[in-house]
């Protein structure tokens, strides 16, 4: 029964082929093979059918076949073969001759190779049917397929692996936490061989997986990140569709379990302890307390908080948001002596709360935080802690100002003495008692010079001075009636010669240096020793202010030209005070308009026109023209002396004259060797004099000392050439050396040539013909420089003009 299933398998396999593969198989026009009608046969047309050209029956071949014969792949026939061997099979294409092979007379082909399909699906190939004897064509060439048979060989692979999921603790049954796939390389169109199917290896327990999509889901809802966080779960693919006999492949997959706020924080201890000094200033730490929690990430932020009223006040606490800890420090300055320990509730509660798990339980804790407070030698403190005293400025040395009292808040009570700092009270203005702390004056008070005085008091323990306290007390000196008013100012006033009767010449106010507490009154009125007056009048105006007015009808300079107004002014006391000040008043004459236009006291004019600082910045303008002109004066009389000491300056160039007429290019003895030498020794002595001989160009030094007359020359028998070499060189350092001056040239004047000189003279210079007509007066406006060289000319041009005269 097996056979027989088997041969219907293979049967519907080749009618699915053929069917499929109809259009380039084995349904071919016989139009060209042999004994066939030609196309546009009648017997063709007739029948309107096609004859088959070409049969074979199998173009399948099973892949990874391990036999040891040649697999048989199928047979291809052409019609007009007859069996006598006349016809000549061929293939050609992929495989052919290597994995496929025919016989040239059956047309059976065979597989020679172990194919995979994995790796080719199919080959196309070409059959050619000829003649054996003439090699041509019975049948046009046809293309065919064989193709690789599956078979299960290959098993499920997960080629994404490894895979790493999370899930949250916690979660409900059947929470998806992720998805793996895995591949088979079988054919999925043929069979069963690529249906895989998937399934739990190993960690059932806890996961699950869907046997057809591989989402891999949750089995239990009490995973528990704080007993475990994390599972290695084993999941098998399998092919076949899970059938037996199917390839299985496995990969581990890893779920995290990530972390909820399930767990409150807890207090490892129900109470701490921590100790202070009362003397610890506000915001010092007193200690850190932590609750755990067993949460992870932000699920374990804290938020700690005192809940007791005590607590609330005395303490403060802050959660450091690195350690996650409770910082409990002072929020007020604690005292030995009124309260030893603390109690502080403090309270930790997650910042966090997931509303799922509130069924759970309430999310904080307490913990109670007991605080000693160590008790230290404390200095004294001032009571009460007033720093304001008043005292009058009349009152006496010795004068009680106050008094300060200061108390040991020391269990030991101990007494307590007083001093001043005297840096805040260099002038020594107040004392203090050492025992009793009354403050009383040392010198005498002035409002008007310090109204409030600032000190520091010293409170130290009698047996420790080192336990001191300062308390800064502010005194008051208090005004008395002490200074008489005074004018605001030396008034000054001008009526004009022509002024009317209650006529308004000035307006008087005064100044007071005392301050009463009620403010000023002022009284104005005429000094006694103006009584008489008939001139002026002075009306208070009720306003701390008087106005001066004209009694008469006009006034003449010429008899009078100042009034002085004496005028008493009096204040309000107790005691009154009073003091008499003068206005002068000045007789003006004035245009029609009432404009003043002169006085008889041009200081007066002055005074209205000029200020003292106008005037001082008029005196200093004038002071700095004198300067310039003084300064400008002595640059050009500085310059005037410069011009005429270059004016006096030696003249470096050295004019040597020689009197003798050389002999030409070919006399080298025509020159006297003692004339360099004399030119070599003079420069010597000019340097030895430091420029202050008739060397340098001095008023005393004779012009006709530069010309030096040229002895006779006397052949010598040795030519000393080492003179010239020495002298240049001499020269050359000098003027390395003086940086001050550019260079000077030096002049060689030769007058006359030698007896034996076929040329006439050479000199541009000078020449004794009579009939020169060079004219060397130029050479006066080259400058002081050339001015000697000027003089030589200038004097041989006028012996020549005498002598053709």
């Amino acid at each position: 029964m097996a056979k027989g299933l088997q041969g219907f398998l293979w049967a519907m396999l080749l009618l699915f082929c053929a069917i499929q593969e109809l259009g380039c198989w084995a349904m071919h026009t016989a139009v060209e093979g042999p004994g066939l009608g030609e196309p546009g046969d009648p017997a063709l047309l007739a029948s309107g059918r096609v004859k088959r050209g070409w049969v074979w029956n199998q173009f399948f071949v099973v892949e990874e076949y391990t036999g040891t014969e040649p697999l048989y792949v199928g047979k291809i026939h052409s019609d007009s073969d007859e069996g006598d061997g006349s016809i000549k099979y061929t293939i050609s294409g992929e495989g052919a001759g290597t994995i496929f092979l025919i016989d040239e007379i059956t047309g059976d082909i065979h597989a020679t190779e172990r194919l995979d399909r994995e790796q080719k699906t199919f080959y196309t190939l070409r059959a050619q049917a000829r003649d054996r004897q003439t090699d041509q064509l019975l049948e046009p060439e046809s293309e065919f397929i064989i193709k690789v048979q599956d078979i299960n060989d290959s098993e499920p692979r997960f080629l994404e692996g490894p895979y790493i999921g999370s899930v949250a603790e916690l979660s409900p049954v059947g929470t998806s936490v992720m998805q793996v796939m895995a591949s088979d390389a079988d054919d999925p169109t043929y069979g069963s061989s690529a249906r895989v199917v998937y399934s739990v290896l190993e960690g059932e327990q806890h996961f699950t997986v869907d046997s057809k999509t591989g989402v891999i889901r949750t089995a239990v809802a009490d995973l528990d990140r704080e007993t475990q966080d994390r599972y290695e779960v084993v999941i098998r693919a399998t092919d076949m569709a899970g059938q037996l006999g199917g390839l299985s492949g496995s990969t581990t997959v890893t779920i995290v379990v990530t972390d909820v706020n399930d767990n409150p924080p807890r207090f490892p201890q129900k109470m701490y302890q921590f100790s202070i000094v009362e003397t610890a200033p506000v915001g010092t730490a007193i200690g850190r307390v932590k609750a755990e929690d067993s949460d992870v990430g932000e699920n374990t932020d804290m938020t700690y908080q005192v809940k007791d009223e005590e607590g609330v006040e005395m303490f403060k606490v802050t959660t450091d948001s690195n350690t996650q800890e409770a910082v409990i420090t002072v929020q007020k300055p604690l005292d030995y002596e009124s309260k030893k320990v603390h109690t502080v509730v403090v309270e930790a509660l997650n910042k966090f709360v997931d509303p799922r798990f509130v069924d759970l339980g309430t999310f904080r804790d307490q913990t109670i935080v007991r605080v000693s407070v160590l008790d230290v030698d404390e200095p004294p403190e001032f009571r009460p802690p007033s720093n304001l005293m008043e005292v009058q400025e009349d009152a006496h040395v010795g004068s009680v100002v106050g008094v300060v009292t200061a108390l040991d808040p020391d269990t030991a009570n101990h007494p307590v003495r007083y001093a001043i700092d005297r840096s805040t009270d260099t002038e020594r203005i107040f004392d203090i008692d050492a025992n009793t702390g009354a403050i009383v004056t040392g010198k005498v008070l002035d409002r008007e010079t310090a109204g409030w005085h600032n000190i520091t008091v010293l409170a130290m323990e009698a047996d420790n001075h080192s336990q001191v306290s300062r308390a800064s007390l502010r005194i008051r000196i208090l005004d008395v009636n002490d200074n008489p008013p005074e004018l605001a100012t030396p008034y000054e006033a001008a009526v004009c010669e022509d002024a009317k009767p209650g006529q308004l010449i000035q307006t008087i106010s005064v100044v007071d240096r005392d301050e009463p507490q009620s403010g000023h009154r002022f009284y104005f009125t005429l000094a006694p020793e103006a009584t008489n007056n008939h001139h002026f009048s002075l009306l208070d105006i009720q306003d701390n202010t008087a106005a001066v007015h004209t009694q008469r009808v006009g006034f003449n300079r010429q008899e009078q030209d100042v009034y002085l107004l004496p005028i008493l002014v009096v204040d309000s006391g107790p005691p009154a005070l009073s003091s008499t000040g003068t206005l002068t008043i000045r007789v003006c004459g004035c245009d029609s308009t009432g404009a003043i236009q002169s006085c008889n006291s041009t200081a007066y004019v002055v005074s209205a026109t000029l200020s003292p600082g106008a005037l001082i910045a008029l005196l200093v303008c004038v002071l700095i023209l004198v300067v310039l002109v003084l300064l400008i004066l002595t640059l050009k009389r500085h310059h005037k002396s410069h011009l005429t000491s270059e004016d006096d300056e030696d003249m470096r160039d050295n004019v040597i004259k020689y009197n003798d007429e050389g002999g030409g290019e070919q006399d080298t003895e025509a020159y006297d060797m003692s004339a360099l030498r004399s030119l070599y020794d003079f420069s010597e002595i000019k340097a030895g004099d430091g420029g202050g001989g008739p060397g340098e160009g001095g008023p005393g030094r004779n012009p006709a000392s530069e010309l030096h007359a040229l002895p006779q020359w006397v052949q010598s028998p040795d030519l000393d050439f080492s003179v010239f070499r020495d002298y240049i060189c001499r020269k050359v350092e000098q003027a390395d050396e003086d940086l001050s001056v550019p260079p000077y040239d030096s002049f060689q004047t030769y007058a006359f040539e030698g007896s034996d000189s076929p040329v006439p003279s050479l000199s541009s210079i000078n020449t004794w013909s009579s009939g020169s007509e060079q004219d060397f007066s130029y050479l006066g406006g080259w400058g002081p420089r050339f001015r000697q060289l000027a003089a030589l000319y200038a004097g041989r041009r006028g012996e020549e003009d005498s002598e053709e005269s």
